[in-house]
């Protein structure tokens, strides 16, 4: 098979194991940066240009598409789609992914347990907004962060209304949440592929700090996951549609809580953790379904 993984950086860890283990598999990889994928548009000939040829010879692809460069990045996935090119994750997947209202509102119809989440446009009552996720502390979002960046822990009500009058006043959307206190700092991330979880970590954050991402200097450790875990992993994976994605969730008294959905998760941490071989798995996954 001629696998195409679509990445702006060779030297990531992630692309990086994906070529080898497609390679060990016996197939032709190669990784492809989409933002100089030129898109031929033309009836009933959708082409892909890159460098000094065509890709009309690609069976799948495996999109590692940065959030900064999702709307081009998307648009390359979906003209493979085009071509009836097989993609671990569609276009309209990363997308709906990417927008965490969207897919909050998604998560929510299909029954997924969450931090009670309020979303206002640009409300002057604060207090009313603090109030209905059962006051502080509460997190604050941008809907447009990522690892962490653009996440806010208000520990007073005071400390609450300056961030979210600040955020207003720079017209910046976010989401408020409800802290989860018995979290202590950790959540879960489950790596799911092909609807099914393949590895589990526990990934807790420095001390001192909420967040618990690794680029933030957490720490991970393996995890099993109990039956109700299991459970909502599988069931944003299916919600969302995204048969390969990394879900975020937090542990609390009430059950597992789900955090985000992420449909280009990272996989050193998670390989490393859990000693399991993510990266074979998703060319696995292609093997079974890519027809």
């Amino acid at each position: 098979m001629n696998i195409v993984i679509l990445s702006r950086n060779i030297g990531l860890y992630s692309t990086k194991r994906l070529v080898e283990e497609g390679v060990k598999r016996g197939h032709q990889v190669e990784v492809i940066d989409p933002l100089k994928c030129e898109i031929i548009i033309e009836k009933e000939q959708p082409k892909i240009y890159y460098r000094d040829r065509y890709l009309d010879y690609v069976d799948a692809i495996i999109p590692r598409i940065g959030s900064s460069v999702t709307f081009y990045g998307c648009a390359v996935v979906r003209q493979f789609e085009m071509m009836n090119v097989f993609t671990t994750v569609t276009s309209d997947s990363i997308i709906r992914s990417r927008d965490k209202l969207r897919s909050l509102q998604r998560l929510t119809k299909a029954g997924v347990g969450m931090p009670k989440t309020v979303f206002t446009n640009y409300s002057r009552d604060v207090e009313e907004v603090i109030n209905s996720v059962g006051g502080t502390p509460v997190i604050i979002k941008l809907l447009e962060g990522t690892q962490g960046l653009g996440v806010v822990l208000a520990e007073t009500k005071n400390a609450a209304e300056s961030v979210l009058e600040a955020f207003n006043g720079l017209q910046a959307r976010v989401i408020v949440q409800e802290f989860i206190k018995e979290a202590k700092g950790a959540d879960l991330r489950a790596l799911v592929v092909d609807g099914q979880v393949v590895g589990a970590m526990k990934r807790q954050g420095k001390e001192g700090e909420f967040r618990s991402n690794l680029h933030r200097g957490g720490s991970a450790n393996i995890v099993k996951l109990n039956e109700a875990e299991l459970k909502l992993a599988m069931q944003a994976s299916r919600a969302l549609k995204l048969p390969v994605c990394g879900v975020d969730m937090l542990q609390s008294d009430r059950g597992p809580l789900l955090l985000e959905v992420n449909s280009t998760p990272g996989l050193e941490g998670i390989e490393k953790a859990t000693g399991r071989n993510i990266s074979r798995s998703i060319i696995t996954y292609i093997e079974r379904n890519y027809k």
